[in-house]
C-alpha cells in the first residue's frame, strides 16, 4: 500500500475551510474519478484502488488516500495535483 499523506496549514475560516475542501474533492473526482461524501468535518475519498479521507482542523487541512498497486504508479501525479490545487485554494494570490 502506497500512502500520500498532506497536511497544509490554513488561516480560513470554518465555512471557507469547507468550501476549500470541496473545490479539491470536486477537481479530484473529475481527474481521478474519486467519489467522495462527508461525514462532520472529515471527507471520505473511495474508489478501486484508493481510499482516504480529507480532515478539516481550524488551522490545517489534512489529507490521507492509500494508492492500491494499480495506482501506485501515480502516486507523484496525484500528491501533485493535491498540493496545487491547495495552493490555489489556499492561496490564490501567491
Amino acid at each position: 500500500m502506497s500512502v500520500i499523506d498532506v497536511h497544509r496549514a490554513h488561516s480560513l475560516d470554518k465555512e471557507h475551510a469547507r468550501q476549500a475542501a470541496e473545490t479539491l474533492a470536486r477537481d479530484l473526482s473529475r481527474q481521478f474519478d474519486v467519489h467522495y461524501q462527508w461525514e462532520g468535518d472529515v471527507m471520505r475519498f473511495k474508489r478501486s484502488g484508493v481510499k482516504g479521507q480529507l480532515n478539516i482542523s481550524p488551522d490545517d487541512l489534512h489529507i490521507r488516500l492509500e494508492l492500491g498497486l494499480m495506482l501506485r504508479p501515480f502516486k507523484h501525479r496525484i500528491e501533485q495535483e493535491i498540493h496545487n490545487q491547495l495552493d490555489q485554494i489556499i492561496n490564490p494570490n501567491g
